[in-house]
């Protein structure tokens, strides 16, 4: 069985400054707000134009980071938990191992 896209067309208009309008119930669908970034393509004769989200690679986790996250959300789910406190202790602990150096 093959999947068939629905695609709504409804006319839009080009203004000033070449700029776009999306008619609201494309934009709605499409979950867009005003500032929004898009990303505009010329393909076959026709103008494709793609929402898209930046994202800062200092807010990405690396598979190492997301595997630790996993790994904390599944203990608190399961009451395994650690107080505050407990992790200032032993960050502490592990920061202070970090300075020392050996002769």
């Amino acid at each position: 069985m093959t999947e068939k896209t629905a695609t709504t067309e409804r006319l839009g208009r080009i203004g000033q400054r070449r700029q776009v309008v999306i008619p609201r119930e494309i934009f709605e669908n499409l979950h867009l707000r005003e500032g929004d970034f898009i990303e505009v393509a010329q393909h076959r004769g026709t103008v494709v134009i793609k929402p898209k989200k930046l994202v800062d690679l200092d807010d990405v986790l690396t598979s190492a980071e997301g595997a630790l996250l996993k790994k904390a959300e599944r203990d608190m789910k399961q009451g395994k938990y650690m107080t505050l406190a407990e992790l200032h202790h032993d960050l502490e602990r592990k920061g202070s191992r970090r300075g020392r150096k050996t002769a």
